[in-house]
């Protein structure tokens, strides 16, 4: 009998959407417009939280260090991490917004059916 290796990671369908939206914008002071920073589909809480540590990490590597402090605490504090993976396991969305002189960056994370 023929049998097909187990990889362990469960097929998702083409059809189906990734349940989870990334999503980071600028806001710049004193401009009613948003600049998209970029946007991730992912298929769970874990990828997401990924693609928000690896956005957080590059525009704090860009902002100034005293501007830059806030996300890189954010980046090493674990039980924040935990927390926003039980927000996104149980269908609350999370988001982080981080402050320079000229903008506000908004990086956030929902559950696509939060959005329907």
């Amino acid at each position: 009998m023929l049998t097909t290796p187990h990889t362990g990671v469960p097929a998702m369908s083409s059809t189906q959407p990734p349940p989870y939206q990334c999503q980071a914008y600028a806001y710049p002071l004193n401009e009613v417009r948003s600049i998209p920073l970029g946007s991730h589909s992912a298929a769970s809480p874990r990828l997401a939280l990924r693609w928000l540590r690896e956005r957080t990490w590059q525009i704090t590597d860009q902002l100034d260090p005293a501007y830059a402090q806030p996300g890189l605490h954010w980046l090493t504090d674990q039980p924040e991490h935990e927390r926003a993976l039980a927000y996104l396991a149980g269908g609350t969305g999370y988001q982080l917004t981080l402050y320079d002189d000229t903008a506000r960056y908004v990086l956030a994370i929902y559950p696509l059916a939060a959005s329907a």
